[in-house]
């Protein structure tokens, strides 16, 4: 196929005002990338908060600015020193929050190091969904990158054999198991061995999570007493030594903590502790904390991000990790905007929303 040399982007010009549909130059690969026409992208919360003060700040460099971090398509152009891939490869991939590799348009650049194969079983709609959440999950559990050493807990990750075995039969508690990152940290607690994994989320995702490897959903409109109450009990007398809250809340955050028995690990899907109370950053008891930057590009993260985009295409074949459930938005790049409208005001629940940028008018 021939590569135009223009494409339609979600462009944002300047912080504080809409997004609109534009012309922008299709970049070309450099010699460790790949260009994908993007067949599939996933929206996420990031996406809107991105549009403001203080984030916009913080994760744009440069203006314009195209967002997206989910995406999954076609190679179409190697670069020079790219041998692991070839041209019609449907890959899934993250985006990378700038311009030339973001996903919310309908060409991107992204490392070959950083791709996977998407199996038959697995559509590109669904392989969109996975990379910034799963990322993110990992990076705040396996990283063990010396200069993520205050950041991850640094766990033993399950594509490695001790990880497979070491924390199995111990329990683990996930917050938000309904959102991506929860229903993500629900199976990489499956495939720890994590026994019994109990969850938060809205009781109408029970049967989800529970396909997913939860044992328990409890209510997340429960009060924090009443949770902490019943904990014992389905803990049947083990000590909760591992808690992953799966959104930035402060309440959320401090029932996780609360819950941990001493010398436990929590993550949390903030970059840092001034994301979170103090009181749970500095919690005593020998209680570790785990925080997460989750972009496998950042050189902290790559090594990382390298061993786990190896384990994605096994995975999705053999059913070990699933992706979140998907509503496709019409209309392309253009259905955006009510798309993140709707995360905004927390109108979305247990699925992902996706949109073909390839249909955009």
């Amino acid at each position: 196929m021939s590569i135009p040399t223009t494409q339609k982007s979600l462009v944002l010009r300047k912080e504080s005002t809409p997004y609109a549909i534009e012309e922008m130059p299709v970049p070309r690969p450099g010699p460790k990338d790949v260009l994908v026409q993007i067949v599939a992208c996933a929206l996420n919360p990031v996406d809107y908060g991105v549009v403001d003060p203080p984030l916009s700040r913080v994760l744009v460099h440069e203006w314009p600015h195209v967002p997206g971090y989910d995406g999954a398509g076609i190679v179409v152009e190697l670069g020079t020193e790219v041998s692991s891939l070839k041209k019609g490869d449907k890959i899934v991939f993250q985006g990378s929050g700038s311009t030339p590799g973001a996903t919310c348009q309908q060409y991107a650049i992204v490392p070959a190091e950083l791709t996977a194969m998407i199996p038959d079983n697995v559509t590109f709609e669904q392989a969109a969904t996975l990379p910034l959440a799963l990322v993110s999950d990992v990076m705040a559990l396996y990283n063990h990158s010396p200069a993520a050493e205050n950041l991850s807990l640094r766990l033993k990750p399950v594509w490695e054999a001790e990880g497979q075995t070491a924390y199995a039969g111990t329990p683990a508690l996930i917050i938000a198991g309904s959102t991506s990152l929860g229903q993500f940290a629900i199976q990489l607690a499956r495939l720890a061995g994590h026994s019994p994994i109990i969850a938060t989320a809205s009781l109408h995702n029970a049967p989800l999570l529970k396909s997913l490897g939860a044992t328990h959903v409890l209510d997340r409109s429960r009060t924090k007493e009443s949770i902490l109450a019943e904990l014992p009990t389905l803990l049947g007398g083990k000590p909760l030594e591992f808690v992953f809250v799966a959104l930035i809340d402060v309440e959320s955050i401090r029932l996780g903590c609360a819950a941990l028995a001493p010398g436990g690990a929590l993550a949390t899907v903030a970059a840092n502790p001034t994301q979170i109370p103090e009181d749970v950053a500095n919690a005593g008891d020998g209680k570790r904390i785990g925080y997460s930057f989750g972009s496998a590009r950042l050189p902290c993260n790559w090594e990382t991000g390298v061993a786990l985009f190896k384990q994605i295409t096994g995975w999705l074949e053999k059913g070990d990790i699933k992706p979140n459930p998907v509503e496709l938005l019409p209309n392309g790049l253009a259905g955006i905007t009510e798309g993140l409208a709707r995360l905004k005001a927390k109108k979305v629940s247990g699925k992902k929303l996706v949109v073909h940028p390839q249909e955009t008018a």
